[in-house]
Parts: C-alpha cells; sequence; structure tokens
C-alpha cells in the first residue's frame, strides 16, 4: 500500500498525493466514507492537464451574466407571470431579484476561493463532500439543460409570430404537434459554442448589446403611454402562493416562476477557470449583472402593464410586442420581436456554455465519464457541448414554456441553497482564509438564501417539487453505481 501511494505522488497527481490523503482523512475520517470526503480546498484547481483555456475578461464575464438574465424571462416570462400575479408582478420581480442578489454575495465569495469550473458543485465538493456535492451536480444539470430548452421555447414564440406571416403551417410552430423553431435554434447555439469560448463569448456581447438597445426603445415608446388605472386591481391573486388546477397563484407563486429570470449569473461562476483574473473579474461580472438586470426587469414590466390590461398581455407568447401592437406601434414590435429572435439565443448560450462546464468538472472529478472532460484544441469541450445541445433541443420540441422553468427553478433553488450553505462552513472551518471577496453580513446574507430559496421552493408547484425529487433519486442511484467508484478521491 505505501508503494502504491507513492508510485500516485511520483505521478504529479497533485490532489492524490500522500500528504493530501492525510489531510483529507483528518478532515473526513480515516475510512474516508464516500458520502463525506472532501476535495481540499488549496487543490480545487488540480485538473492533470485537462484545463479550459483563460481567455475571458470581466466585461464577457459580465456579458454573460447580462445575456443570460435578460432573456426569456423578459421578453416572455413576464406575461406568463403577469398573469399567476395581475401587476403585481412586480413585486414578483422584486422578491426573486433580492433572493438572488443574496445567493450572488454568497457566490461571489466562494467563486473568488475557487476558481475552476464547476459553480456550486466545485463549492459544495470542497466544504460539504462528495454526496452532497454530487446531488448538487446532479440538479445543475437538470438547471442547465431545462434553461437552454425553455429559452428557445420562449424565443420559439416570436420567431413563429413572424413565421406565421411567412405562411409556414401551424403544426411545425410553436403550438403546433412539434416546436420546430426551438429545436432548430437549440442546436444552432450548439454549433456557435464549439467555434471556441472567447469567440462564442464575442458573439454574445454583440447580441447583449441589441438585446439592451431593443430594451431602450420598448421604454421609448410605452413609458409615454403608461396609465396608472391598469394599475387599480393590483394584486388579484394575493401575495402568498395558492394553487389552482395544478399552478401556483400569487405574488410569490409567480416570483417561484420568474425566479429562472433572475439566476444567469450562476452561468458566470461556472467560466470561473477561463477568467483571466477570477479573483478580480468574476465578482465584478457577477455583481454588476445582477444589479443591471434587476433595476432593467422592474421598469420594463412596469411599462408594458401600464399600457396594456395583465389579462390579454398574459395570454401572448411575444408579450413586449403584443404591447407596443396594442399602442398601435406595429412597426415597433416588428423590431421589439426582430431583437428578441436575435438577441435571445444569448441566453441559451450562456447556459450551455455553462451546463458543458457542470458536466466538465464532474467527469474530470471521476464522477461521469472521462470522455465528457475532453478539450479539444480550442480549449471546448466537444462531448459534453454536442450532447447538451442534443438533449436541449429534444425537450424544447416537445415541453411548454412554464413547466420547463418551474423545473429549471427547482434544480438551481437546491444550488443556491448548498453555495449558502458552503459559504457558512467554511467561514467556520477556516475563518482566517483569505478571502478576495468577503461576503457582507455573511450571518444575515447567508441564512436569508437559505430561507428565500426554501420558501420559492414550497411555492412551486406539487408536481415540480415530486419530480425534482424522483430526478434526484435517480442521481443518487447513478452515483451509488458509478460515481462513488470511479471518483478521484475514492
Amino acid at each position: 500500500m505505501a508503494g502504491r501511494l507513492a508510485r500516485i505522488a511520483a505521478s504529479g497527481k497533485a490532489w492524490q498525493c500522500v500528504a493530501t490523503q492525510a489531510k483529507w482523512a483528518g478532515r473526513t475520517g480515516a475510512s474516508m466514507n464516500f458520502l463525506t470526503r472532501i476535495k481540499p480546498l488549496e487543490h480545487a484547481s488540480a485538473h492533470d492537464g485537462r484545463r479550459l483555456k483563460a481567455t475571458l475578461g470581466w466585461p464577457h464575464l459580465m456579458a454573460l451574466g447580462i445575456g443570460a438574465i435578460i432573456g426569456t424571462g423578459i421578453y416572455t416570462l413576464t406575461g406568463v407571470a403577469a398573469g399567476l400575479a395581475g401587476p403585481a408582478v412586480i413585486l414578483s420581480f422584486a422578491a426573486a431579484g433580492l433572493i438572488c442578489a443574496l445567493a450572488a454575495l454568497c457566490y461571489s465569495e466562494m467563486a473568488s476561493l475557487t476558481p475552476q469550473a464547476g459553480s456550486a458543485y466545485t463549492y459544495t465538493y470542497v466544504t460539504l463532500g462528495e454526496g452532497l456535492a454530487w446531488i448538487v451536480g446532479w440538479s445543475l444539470i437538470l438547471e442547465y439543460t431545462l434553461v437552454c430548452s425553455a429559452v428557445s421555447v420562449g424565443w420559439s414564440g416570436y420567431a413563429s409570430g413572424l413565421l406565421r406571416g411567412w405562411g409556414v403551417p401551424e403544426m411545425f410552430l410553436d403550438k403546433g404537434v412539434i416546436d420546430l423553431p426551438a429545436v432548430f435554434i437549440a442546436l444552432v447555439v450548439t454549433g456557435v459554442l464549439l467555434i471556441g469560448t472567447r469567440e462564442s463569448a464575442v458573439i454574445n456581447f454583440v447580441l447583449v448589446c441589441v438585446k439592451l438597445v431593443a430594451l431602450a426603445v420598448f421604454v421609448a415608446f410605452t413609458l409615454p403611454h403608461f396609465d396608472a388605472a391598469n394599475f387599480g386591481d393590483f394584486a388579484p391573486f394575493g401575495y402568498g402562493a395558492h394553487e389552482i388546477d395544478g399552478k401556483k397563484y400569487g405574488v410569490m407563486g409567480a416570483a417561484a416562476i420568474i425566479f429562472f429570470a433572475f439566476y444567469g449569473f450562476d452561468a458566470i461562476s461556472t467560466a470561473a477557470e477561463e477568467a483571466r483574473n477570477p479573483r478580480r473579474d468574476l465578482t465584478i461580472g457577477i455583481v454588476g449583472s445582477m444589479a443591471v438586470c434587476t433595476l432593467i426587469y422592474m421598469v420594463i414590466a412596469a411599462c408594458a402593464l401600464g399600457v396594456v390590461p395583465y389579462e390579454p398581455f398574459s395570454r401572448s407568447s411575444e408579450p413586449l410586442a403584443y404591447a407596443l401592437k396594442a399602442l398601435g406601434q406595429n412597426t415597433a414590435a416588428e423590431l421589439i420581436a426582430g431583437a428578441a429572435v436575435v438577441a435571445m439565443p444569448t441566453v441559451i448560450m450562456v447556459f450551455m456554455f455553462g451546463q458543458s462546464r457542470v458536466f466538465f468538472a464532474m467527469a474530470r472529478d471521476g464522477l461521469l465519464p472521462a470522455r465528457l472532460a475532453t478539450v479539444d484544441r480550442r480549449g471546448v469541450p466537444a462531448a459534453v457541448t454536442i450532447l447538451t445541445g442534443v438533449i436541449a433541443a429534444v425537450i424544447a420540441g416537445i415541453m411548454p414554456l412554464d413547466e420547463i422553468a418551474s423545473l429549471a427553478n427547482a434544480g438551481t433553488l437546491a444550488a443556491f441553497i448548498a453555495t449558502a450553505f458552503a459559504v457558512m462552513v467554511l467561514r467556520r472551518r477556516d475563518p482566517a482564509l483569505e478571502r478576495p471577496f468577503v461576503t457582507p453580513l455573511v450571518w444575515i446574507v447567508a441564512p436569508a438564501t437559505v430561507a428565500g430559496c426554501l420558501w420559492l421552493f414550497s411555492s412551486l408547484q406539487a408536481k415540480t417539487i415530486l419530480f425534482f425529487f424522483i430526478w434526484n433519486a435517480v442521481g443518487v442511484g447513478a452515483y451509488l453505481a458509478y460515481g462513488r467508484l470511479r471518483s478521484r478521491l475514492a
């Protein structure tokens, strides 16, 4: 045994060396229980040559965040959420944004400490152990794949509005037998990501600018026609969350759906390994994108509901364009729809990027097949990017938007809760550790993040919660059969 450990140490695999094994044993017990074994923080970036290229600066990271946050949430889910909360959907945006802002502060501290691909999965691995890390990683796989699908469906709502005018049969559009535009855009984005990380980030940056200009045009056209009378029945479904015919209504019921619209900053943390100066740039990207996007969401929702009643607004698959058409601004409506068609793929791009990086991190740690951690000459994990794109395309073709978004939220909430606990555990375990970013008022912010996420989780549809636990039960089975034995810590 001693000779085997010596050979492992000599091989250069830093996080399997004798000294490290001894440290792990001290933390998790001599038996190295597979559920509680922890990857040491100081070796979180060990990679055995399988490493992603560091090509991104803070403007790229901030654009990734804005590109992921400003998308289906504002272009499509604003209408869905208005049907659940009425004009009080503005408060739903505020509630979801506040909880995400608290989580973002926790993410910033952990991302600056562990600049490695994997996001909440990695944070959990270095603090709470492999068993919980697997569950978080499995939940992130659910989250990112479904987000890609949901945004593809949201994009299809606007694209189908244009395609109908060109005579495309209804059965192939967003309300038909199969949503071909959604399938198409998911596969196109997959192809763009295969070009390379920096190249796709530049494309994302340009499209984000297009998206922000389009939203500024929307505000310019709607604000002069704002009618406070549309806010008379402000909260027709109340402020809590109550279920009617399988859907949760009220301010918090809507918040549990549109929470989907805010958590793009999570994808920034998956790019930590590709940041040129992660200790500075990750914090700017995460906190900056959240602050900008929360303000944009509330302004756009107020302008939209200030010009049209919430009932017809909520029934449209292209609600912002609908609001402009109601004002007789058909040309502006077409411009908004066109901008959505051009710019919404940035959300798919960012989340597909994040999904591939979570897969990559888990595969590099041995919890998934090693082939998924293969990086091509452009620094892209091509195999897992293609796998993600195909799965997202299939789901987008057959499932409705609100159900996809709700399921995605369940996985995200689990990741947020784990990250908040990771911050608290590390503060207790290593209080003297040098932290490039320090979460302010951590013993208020982190518990509030957990409480807020649990509140939103309880506001999800009952079938969504059930599916989430079924998904993780399948995941635990996969871990016991494969991950616990193939893990590099085994």
